[in-house]
């Protein structure tokens, strides 16, 4: 008998009479028979369909993930009650017969096609480092994790300090600034009353968690979010979660803040004193300290991007083999290539400045810049994704949230859902 999930979810509980029966029916699969979920172009809502497979792993029923084919298709047993949950969120499917999908599993196990069959077992436990004043609208990853049913724990550095982290197979990095100088939103927003309060509340946690300054507290998060990572933990963040973060854990122990952040000068010779091996993705980077100008480092490419605009701002995913390069063809699974790009406080990422042991899954090769990198420490994986909104190209302080449903087939939303189930695949190293 297959038992319902006790992972937390966004709706209320079924009565006791419903949930008797979708057990039963969960526990009855139909005869000989298999659900395909394509995920190529006839796919009707992309998104809602990732949801749907976090849905049957929730209740302890494996999943396959058809790499490249059609687009990265689940299959799974046929049962009435998952049927009806992809009647109910309008997703596409197929019910096939156990031949034609023994027929599937045998085209993609040849070794001259470039498929690989993933089975996804148990769906992890996630978590979103938020502040109390996130909203999900603002954050790419929450909203799509929303929009497509998927629960999420939000948690912030109160919890982080106080070791929570290892309850969680998966931590999103809502876009946070981790060097402590609150986004370097000074020049245009320092009398906003938005970012007093910001800096007050600030001051006041890193205060009360037995830090002299925000930076101190930030640079304890960012390392204690590193040995998560180093037990087995995966991360994923985008715009300035990824460049702040590998700053903060490289500018261990140097004063790289203006006075206008934590009241005290900025060492003059921190530049010299950043130890790059201490970050995850990049090197040889030159910080950025003038607290009037937006920007952390040389790392990102934002001024790249935008000179070249909207219509011609496109990156490419790399075509990796399924069955040597597994993980990055998980992560890039797709039914388009070419992915519309979309700016944030970090856009993209100067590939010079990437680490050469790091795996660069997307860029625009034309302007020499990496939008979607991978990489391992030790026992656990980290993915840095540029830009802030992929279906808003550049997103200001106080635009109105995207409406998904406006866009289910989001190539660019795709890449988040895929490093969501990528922790339910069956642990496995890459093959060499």
């Amino acid at each position: 008998m297959i038992s319902e999930p006790t992972t937390r979810t966004h709706h209320s509980n079924a009565p006791r009479a419903i949930l008797f029966v979708l057990v039963a029916a969960l526990a009855l699969p139909a005869l000989a028979t298999k659900l395909l979920i394509p995920m190529d172009n006839s796919q009707k809502d992309h998104l809602k369909a990732y949801g749907i497979a976090f849905w049957t792993l929730q209740r302890d029923l494996p999943v396959e993930w058809l790499l490249n084919y059609r687009g990265g298709s689940f299959l799974i047993d046929h049962f009435q009650a998952i049927e009806q949950e992809c009647l109910v969120r309008g997703v596409s499917f197929q019910v096939i017969a156990d031949g034609q999908a023994a027929a599937i599993l045998r085209e993609i196990a040849d070794p001259e096609v470039n498929m690989e069959a993933v089975k996804l077992e148990k769906a992890p436990k996630i978590a979103v480092y938020a502040p109390e004043s996130f909203q999900p609208w603002d954050d790419a990853v929450a909203l799509v994790m929303t929009y497509a049913e998927i629960p999420y724990d939000r948690i912030y550095d109160p919890q982080v300090i106080g070791g929570a982290l290892p309850k969680y197979d998966w931590l999103h990095l809502h876009h946070e600034d981790f060097t402590g100088q609150y986004g370097k939103f000074y020049r245009s927003y320092s009398t906003a009353p938005w970012y007093r309060a910001q800096v007050q509340e600030s001051e006041a946690m890193a205060k009360e968690l037995g830090f002299a300054k925000v930076s101190q507290m930030k640079l304890a998060v960012a390392t204690r979010i590193r040995d998560y990572v180093a037990g087995g933990g995966y991360l994923f963040t985008m715009c300035s979660g990824t460049d702040s973060y590998d700053i903060a854990l490289a500018a261990e122990g140097v004063d790289i803040c203006a006075a206008e952040f934590d009241h005290d000068p900025i060492d003059p010779a921190c530049q010299s004193k950043i130890d790059f091996s201490r970050a995850f993705a990049f090197k040889d980077f030159r910080l950025i300290t003038d607290p009037m100008i937006y920007e952390f480092s040389d790392i990102d490419a934002t001024d790249i991007h935008g000179r070249i605009g909207q219509t011609r701002d496109f990156f490419t995913l790399f075509d990796f083999s399924a069955k040597w390069d597994i993980v990055p063809t998980m992560l890039c699974q797709s039914h388009e290539q070419v992915v519309r790009g979309f700016m944030g406080q970090t856009t993209a990422f100067r590939k010079d400045l990437v680490k050469p042991g790091v795996t660069i899954m997307g860029e625009n090769k034309a302007q020499g810049t990496a939008k979607y990198i991978h990489g391992e420490y030790a026992l656990g994986q980290w993915t840095f994704y540029g830009g802030h909104d992929p279906e808003d190209y550049q997103h200001m302080v106080g635009d109105p949230p995207t409406d998904l449903s406006l866009h289910p087939n989001s190539s660019g939303y795709r890449l988040i859902l895929n490093n969501i189930l990528f922790p339910a695949a069956r642990k496995r190293k890459q093959k060499t």
